[in-house]
């Protein structure tokens, strides 16, 4: 049986949880996020905790109740906190720059490569490192794999885009003579 859906969702001050027919509807402000539960499992709004209810006692149901249960939390902090991801760059004359809403990445390429960055992310660029902050989770991950994509840590040099918490495990080079 899942624990985490389990758990109720505490929801924090400043957002509005309401239940849309089979739509939770979290807001703050004038952002708004929704999750369409396809009438999977059942909500319960109680002052500020929602609280996940299984539908029936198959499998299925209980990795959906999880399911739901965890991708409303993630909207839940997202208008609370945020979501951040950074990427640093090593190399010799790899850069990067924002300019309005494209990132400019110079990665040894004969060209410059240039990101769009999705709505709702702010992208902003210090020295080599580059951070990645949204309210969408998914979202934010996702320019992140793809921004990284574009030149991968290579494990002879480290050169490359790799995740600031990311470890790149170098690899000796070629031996000698004898």
């Amino acid at each position: 049986m899942s624990r985490i859906g389990k758990r109720p969702v505490t929801v924090a001050s400043g957002i509005e949880v309401s239940l849309d027919g089979t739509t939770l509807v979290a807001k703050k402000g004038n952002l708004e996020k929704r999750l369409e539960t396809h009438g999977r499992v059942d909500v319960n709004i109680d002052g500020n905790e929602v609280i996940f209810i299984r539908k029936g006692d198959d499998k299925q149901s209980a990795a959906y109740w999880g399911t739901y249960r965890a991708l409303f939390n993630n909207i839940i902090i997202g208008l609370d906190k945020g979501f951040q991801k950074s990427l640093e760059i090593n190399g010799v004359g790899y850069r990067a720059a924002v300019q309005g809403k494209v990132l400019n990445l110079q990665l040894g390429f004969s060209h410059d490569v240039n990101f769009d960055i999705p709505e709702g992310l702010d992208i902003s660029v210090e020295k080599n490192i580059i951070t990645i902050k949204g309210s969408d989770k998914q979202a934010v991950g996702q320019a992140a794999a793809e921004i990284r994509a574009f030149r991968p840590p290579e494990p002879y040099k480290g050169k490359g885009v790799k995740y600031t918490d990311e470890v790149i495990i170098r690899k000796a080079g070629k031996a000698a003579g004898k």
